[in-house]
């Protein structure tokens, strides 16, 4: 038994340092998964203290392999919004990881559970609502395990408010808007999206006036998936004020990663309470960086009625998704509030927004198509040909394009080790002349393409 496990332990080191993918290009992606899974099999613990320490040995080794998977990977991290610029090894490992912290039930009213972290969860969300203008006594909100809980529990309380509602969503929406309408059985409309990915208002009217009769239970993009597009609040709600929706819409704005950017913005579009909307998400383990997927809705209080049961097992209220909820997630939120503060988040905000132009500028320069949105940190360019490279890189991609959401934690010489790799790779995939770089003009606009055609067309001009 131990000496098999010293082939998984070599098999499972190599994984980590990421030499089984270039050993083994003639294995499959589910191969190659099933291979790994393999190298951590779980087994029984044996019963000779000896094999016994042995096989403790054999997991402190696969562990500090994986660790070094884990430090290889994030080495190469640019396609998905997540920071991984945080430090909490003084924070959880010394202090906190020994308990089993958990919030289960509404964080405004305590359980009988004692090892909870609802004081600071509180705290956090209070630091929220102040960010989007709701007073202490008028909110309502509480630290999710994701953006995704987020915009289910905004979406559902759109049609706990309005049971008859319509579900109007652009289709640059994240994914699980969508996912919301199936688990809540709500017709759900899609609405055109302009090129730059902002909901297209023309087509949003239209569509209103096809269901006249029923209310609209709108989601606002604050930062597409896609192209980190920002819808325009102020003219969603007059589109819908317009078409004769007044007093009979809710508003869920998903700001998973810019609804944390764009307070920061002065030129910025302002998401605010102020105006008639019923809820904001945002995530907590992208723009702050939190080590756990987490994130934090904020809901106005009267809405949240329509949701809340009393349970008496709990000795709690049922508000929320989910029943037990990570006590961790806002200990880390509430830490990295206090250490970054308002000043560090502009700070590190604006830091992106240069490095997405860095990054922009110097794609074009080595004549690769790509676009970059007011006020994003989100570059989109051409989608890479090798899938090798768009996996060493982990680029998100969709149809011809791909890219790069340049987080506090992408440097400017990460930027340019990316673009040197990505110009090093292109010379050698388009160096036959029947292999042409694709068109990407109906994704980012013929100004921004690259391809023979609008290249070509550019110069001319």
């Amino acid at each position: 038994m131990v000496g098999s496990n010293n082939t998984a332990v070599a098999i499972a080191v190599a994984v980590a340092g990421g030499a089984m993918m270039a050993a083994a290009p003639q294995l499959g992606d589910d191969r190659k998964e099933d291979v790994a899974a393999s190298a951590f099999a779980v087994e029984e613990p044996p019963v000779d203290e000896e094999a016994a320490a042995e096989r403790q040995a054999e997991v402190a080794r696969l562990l500090a392999g994986f660790r070094q998977h884990l430090h290889d990977r994030a080495a190469h991290h640019l396609g998905y919004p997540y920071n991984l610029d945080f430090d909490s090894s003084l924070l959880v490992a010394q202090q906190l990881q020994s308990f089993c912290i958990n919030n289960l039930g509404d964080p405004f009213v305590d359980s009988n559970y004692g090892v909870h972290s609802r004081p600071l969860e509180v705290a956090v969300l209070d630091w929220f609502a102040r960010l989007w203008d709701l007073q202490k006594d008028q909110y309502w909100g509480y630290v999710t395990t994701c953006g995704t809980e987020g915009n289910l529990h905004g979406m559902l309380l759109g049609r706990e408010l309005f049971p008859d509602g319509v579900i109007y969503a652009s289709t640059e929406s994240h994914y699980s808007v969508f996912k919301a309408a199936r688990m809540y059985r709500v017709k759900c409309v899609k609405v055109d999206a302009l090129l730059s990915g902002e909901i297209n208002c023309a087509d949003f009217k239209s569509k209103l006036l096809h269901n006249p009769g029923s209310p609209a239970i709108v989601n606002v993009n604050i930062g597409t998936t896609v192209k980190g597009a920002i819808d325009d609040l102020d003219r969603v709600i007059a589109t819908l004020e317009n078409c004769g929706f007044r007093g009979r819409f809710y508003i869920h704005c998903d700001g998973a990663l810019a609804g944390l950017m764009m307070p920061f913005i002065k030129q910025a579009p302002k998401v605010t309470f102020n105006r008639p909307i019923g809820s904001v998400s945002v995530s907590g383990h992208k723009f702050l960086g939190c080590p756990v997927p987490c994130g934090v809705v904020i809901t106005r209080r009267e809405h949240v009625n329509v949701l809340s049961t009393n349970i008496e097992y709990l000795s709690s209220r049922d508000s929320t998704i989910m029943g037990s909820r990570n006590g961790h997630a806002p200990i880390f939120l509430w830490y990295t509030l206090n250490k970054k503060g308002y000043r560090g988040i502009r700070k590190e905000v604006h830091k992106c927004l240069r490095n997405a132009h860095y990054l922009l500028h110097h794609l074009k320069e080595v004549g690769v198509g790509a676009s970059l949105n007011p006020l994003s940190n989100t570059v989109v360019f051409e989608r890479p040909r090798d899938d090798a490279f768009v996996h060493k890189w982990q680029l998100a991609c969709e149809g011809n394009i791909a890219h790069v959401v340049v987080m506090p934690n992408v440097t400017i010489e990460k930027i340019t080790g990316f673009v040197q790799d990505l110009a090093t790779n292109r010379a050698n995939w388009y160096q036959d002349d029947s292999v042409v770089v694709p068109c990407i003009a109906k994704d980012i606009g013929q100004e921004n393409c690259l391809c023979g055609l609008h290249d070509k067309k550019s110069r001319t001009a």
